[in-house]
């Protein structure tokens, strides 16, 4: 892919964009962890920059169904190719980690495997029922990928009851043929409806930056509601290397404020909404408010 440059390449990350370091001895213990049971965690092939933050805390995100996507999006990381076959061991392994780890929320994220039949639905109910079963006292969120919006397979990974399902739109509907692969918006949206029809808490985010306007965002905001959204989170896109898509801007923190006031303004529960805010970020909380919500 060649090496795309731009503009904002060449300026300084402003200072809002630094990233503290946090790596303490919980941290190396998280990622000891990580390490031991061969887990595959967003938070480092996503090179999420919380990493350091939330596994000084204990917390961390697990990566299902290997660490190669069938999928190239312009704005991940994320490896793109030929997956290996499910690991049936995987939710087993997930489930005693989260135990050793002693976490009270566990959050759950996939690569997207198009070149499996249920899309990896079945080992995603798995994964839930084994984490469940080791960790009863601890809430399960899923960030899952689209299924191609087919209420079949949706509805597997409903079923098993995981207290938080969220899919990413990602970025405005205009931008998405330039920066999603396969996935379309209006597909997003599918996906997100049918989940809450289903009567699951639903949650999505998207990154700004990438050259939306304001009222795209909005937009989106809107669409998500209407599609029964009840969490968003927003972030700055970072762009991991030179051949992904250009940063269009870098988004001031006041701005993101003006972004969470609207989103509570129409209705959700809960907006996290930062530069470095990203999908996972501070899920307990937004957990606790979704449920004051519905109380």
């Amino acid at each position: 892919m060649p090496k795309f440059h731009d503009k904002v390449d060449a300026l300084r990350k402003p200072g809002w964009l630094k990233i503290r370091l946090h790596r303490t001895a919980d941290y190396a213990d998280v990622r000891r962890i990580v390490e031991k049971h061969e887990l595959h965690t967003i938070c480092s092939s996503g090179r999420c920059p919380n990493q350091a933050e939330c596994w000084s805390r204990r917390t961390a995100t697990f990566m299902i169904l290997g660490e190669i996507c069938t999928r190239g999006c312009r704005f991940c990381a994320t490896q793109t190719g030929r997956p290996l076959a499910p690991d049936a061991d995987e939710p087993r392994r997930v489930a005693e980690s989260a135990a050793l780890m002693k976490l009270r929320h566990v959050v759950v994220t996939s690569v997207t495997r198009d070149d499996l039949p249920d899309g990896g639905a079945h080992h995603w109910a798995a994964t839930v029922e084994a984490v469940r079963q080791q960790n009863p006292d601890a809430a399960i969120e899923l960030l899952i990928p689209d299924f191609d919006a087919r209420p079949d397979l949706l509805d597997v990974v409903v079923a098993p009851k995981p207290d938080i399902i969220g899919h990413n739109i990602e970025t405005v509907e205009r931008l998405t043929p330039l920066v999603r692969s396969k996935a379309t918006y209006r597909t997003s949206l599918e996906t997100l409806r049918h989940l809450s029809e289903r009567g699951a808490v639903t949650k999505s985010g998207l990154m700004v930056g990438l050259g939306e306007s304001d009222e795209e965002v909005l937009q989106t905001l809107h669409d998500l509601r209407q599609a029964g959204v009840g969490i968003v989170t927003l972030g700055q896109y970072l762009r991991p290397s030179l051949e992904h898509y250009p940063v269009a801007a870098y988004v001031a923190p006041e701005k993101f404020d003006w972004y969470r006031l609207r989103a509570l303004e129409m209705g959700f529960s809960y907006c996290a909404s930062a530069p470095l805010v990203r999908s996972s970020y501070m899920a307990e909380e937004a957990l606790r408010k979704a449920k004051g919500s519905e109380a």
